[in-house]
């Protein structure tokens, strides 16, 4: 599940961060709240991305905020967007809770902060997401 998950979260990623440069880089003035916000799912995603699978202590706890941010932030622009939708003239990421997206945006941070609280590290055992090497 782990493996899975990570593999989803650098999927997402890869294409948030290539379609918010691209967004950035060349229509900003269009709709620039939209096109920040999908920055910053970009952002978000990679951090989350890379601290899962370094599942190092410190990692943890930046999986744990940048997982929780994503989650607030779909949360709260998906419901945005549904009642101001004038604001959102180009969706974002989060748009309408990642309808765009099969509202993989809505349930991967809920998965994410599932299986952070389902993998605790205990003190000695080796990483959930690390192969335990064999002799």
């Amino acid at each position: 599940m782990g493996m899975l998950m990570i593999t989803v979260y650098g999927i997402f990623a890869v294409a948030s961060t290539a379609r918010a440069t691209y967004q950035v880089a060349t229509k900003l003035d269009e709709a620039p709240v939209a096109y920040l916000l999908s920055a910053l799912a970009a952002v978000l995603y990679v951090v989350a991305t890379v601290a899962l699978v370094r599942a190092t202590p410190r990692a943890r706890a930046v999986a744990w905020t940048s997982v929780t941010v994503e989650f607030v932030g779909v949360v709260g622009v998906g419901t945005l967007s549904f009642v101001r939708p004038e604001l959102f003239p180009e969706a974002t990421v989060w748009s309408h809770l990642g309808e765009g997206y099969g509202y993989v945006p809505l349930v991967l941070p809920l998965l994410g902060l599932w299986w952070l609280a389902r993998t605790r590290p205990v003190a000695g055992a080796p990483s959930p997401v690390t192969p335990t090497p064999t002799p």
